[in-house]
C-alpha cells in the first residue's frame, strides 16, 4: 500500500475545487483498504474527481484504484460485477467484448461506476433509469473495517445503493446487462419553445434517449435524439418543425464537435453513441461548473418557464443549458425517486461567484416544483430545505448512523446539504 502526502495542486477534474485532504491512501487489496479505513477518524473516497463541490474531501481520501480491476460476467450473462473504481468507458470496453451492454450511460463515460452511483448520476430516457437503477448488488467497507454484501430485494437495499460516500467505501458493484445493441444519433435544430410546451411529451420520446440543448434565446438550438436501431426508428430531415443538422455538432455551440460521439443517423455501439462525449477527449468544455435540478415530470413546462424567465440574469454566464427527461425509481436519496423527472442541467462559465449568485435566484424560482439538486454538482439548498423532497429521508439518516456510528464517512458538506 501507498500513502500520498497530498499538496497545494490537488484539484477536482474542473479545478474549481482544491482538496484539503492532507494524505491519499492506496490501498491494493480489500484487507488493506479494511485496515485503512478502521483507523481513520475522518475519510472519504476519492473517484474520479467529476465532482464540482467538497462532497468528496476528508481530512484523508483513500483511492480505490489500486484494487484489483476486476469486471466479472455472471454465468447467466445477466449482470456484471465491476471494482468501483472503473470507469463506465472501461466497462463498455469488457462488456462489448462479449456482446453485452448496459441500459444507460451519462453524458460522458470518465466517470467512476461508484461515484455515478453514489450521487444517482444519469443518462437521459422516458424510460431509462438512472445508472443507479442498474445496481442488482454492492459490497461495501464500513468505518469498523467490515464487508457488508447486499442485493437487490435484500432489506435496505433501497437506501444503500445512493449512498452519497457517507455508509461506507463501496468496493464492487453489480450491474444490470443486457444484449449488445446499436444506436443512431440525429441533432434537430431549432425548435420553437411553443412546439416543445405543446408536444412535451412527444419530443422527449423520439428516440431512446433525447436530449434539449439550449442558450435559453428565442429557440431551443438543438434536440439531440438516440434511437435504438432495433426499436422503432427516430425521425429524419425534420422534428416538429426542427431541421435536421447537415453537420456533427457539439453540445455547446460553436464548439469543436471532434469530442462528441457520432451523429448525422450513423449507427454505433451504444457505448459509442449514448454519452455525448467520446472516451480519450476532454469533455463538455472542460474549463466550467455543472448544476443540475430535477423536477416531477408533471412540472416540466412549468419549471422551464421558470427558469427562461431568470434568463436576463442566467445568460451571461452560461454556456448551455441541457434538458432531459428521467424514469422515476424506489431508490431513498435518487433525484428521481417517487416518480419520472426532468433534468435541468446548467454548464456554467468558472465564475464561481457569479454562478452561485444566480443560484440563489434558480433556486427560489425552482423550489416551488420541489427541485431536487444533483449532488454531485453546485447548489446552495441546505438539508433542511431538502429532507422534505425526500420521503425516506428519515430512514437514510438512520442508516448512516446505523452503519457509521462513529462519523468516519462525514464530512462539512454532508452535514451541510444532507444529514443537517
Amino acid at each position: 500500500m501507498t500513502d500520498v502526502a497530498l499538496g497545494q495542486s490537488a484539484t477536482n477534474w474542473a479545478g474549481n475545487y482544491r482538496y484539503r485532504a492532507t494524505v491519499l491512501h492506496r490501498p491494493t487489496s480489500l484487507e488493506q483498504l479494511q485496515e485503512v479505513v478502521a483507523a481513520a477518524q475522518r475519510l472519504r473516497v476519492l473517484g474520479s474527481r467529476h465532482s464540482f463541490t467538497s462532497i468528496g474531501d476528508s481530512p484523508e481520501l483513500v483511492s480505490l484504484e489500486g484494487l484489483p480491476a476486476e469486471a466479472v460476467i455472471a454465468p447467466d450473462r445477466r449482470t456484471v460485477t465491476v471494482a468501483a473504481a472503473l470507469r463506465y468507458g472501461q466497462v463498455a470496453d469488457v462488456l462489448r467484448d462479449v456482446g453485452l451492454a448496459l441500459h444507460n450511460l451519462a453524458s460522458l463515460p470518465h466517470i467512476s461506476v461508484a461515484g455515478a452511483v453514489a450521487t444517482a448520476t444519469h443518462g437521459s430516457g422516458v424510460g431509462n433509469g438512472n445508472l443507479a437503477t442498474a445496481v442488482a448488488g454492492l459490497e461495501l467497507v464500513t468505518s469498523d473495517g467490515k464487508v457488508v454484501r447486499a442485493a437487490r430485494g435484500d432489506a435496505d437495499f433501497d437506501g444503500l445503493v445512493v449512498g452519497l460516500g457517507a455508509l461506507g467505501a463501496v468496493t464492487r458493484v453489480t450491474l444490470d446487462v443486457e444484449p449488445a445493441y446499436e444506436v443512431a444519433q440525429r441533432v434537430f435544430e431549432d425548435l420553437p419553445w411553443a412546439t416543445l410546451y405543446d408536444r412535451f411529451d412527444e419530443v422527449t420520446a423520439a428516440g431512446y434517449s433525447v436530449s434539449l440543448f439550449t442558450l435559453l434565446g428565442a429557440d431551443v438550438d438543438m434536440v439531440w435524439v438516440k434511437a435504438r436501431t432495433d426499436r422503432a426508428g427516430a425521425p429524419e430531415g425534420d422534428l416538429f418543425g426542427a431541421r435536421e443538422a447537415g453537420a456533427e455538432r457539439h453540445p455547446i455551440p460553436g464548439l469543436d464537435p471532434t469530442p462528441a460521439t457520432g451523429q448525422l443517423g450513423r449507427p454505433g455501439p451504444w457505448s459509442d453513441r449514448l454519452p455525448h462525449f467520446r472516451m480519450g477527449f476532454t469533455p463538455s468544455n472542460g474549463d466550467e461548473l455543472q448544476s443540475e435540478y430535477l423536477v416531477p415530470r408533471r412540472w416540466a413546462v412549468e419549471a422551464i418557464e421558470a427558469v427562461r424567465a431568470l434568463a436576463p440574469g442566467i445568460r451571461p454566464l452560461l454556456q448551455i443549458c441541457e434538458i432531459r427527461t428521467v424514469a422515476g425509481d424506489e431508490l431513498w436519496m435518487s433525484t428521481a425517486s417517487g416518480g419520472p423527472r426532468v433534468a435541468l442541467h446548467f454548464t456554467w462559465r468558472p465564475d464561481t461567484e457569479g454562478v452561485l449568485t444566480v443560484l440563489g435566484d434558480l433556486e427560489d424560482a425552482l423550489a416551488p416544483f420541489g427541485a431536487r439538486p444533483h449532488w454531485g454538482k453546485v447548489f446552495l439548498a441546505d438539508a433542511a430545505a431538502l429532507a422534505p423532497r425526500y420521503p425516506r429521508h428519515a430512514d437514510f439518516a438512520a442508516m448512516v448512523q446505523r452503519l457509521d456510528p462513529r462519523g468516519a464517512f462525514r464530512n462539512e458538506w454532508l452535514e451541510t446539504h444532507v444529514l443537517g
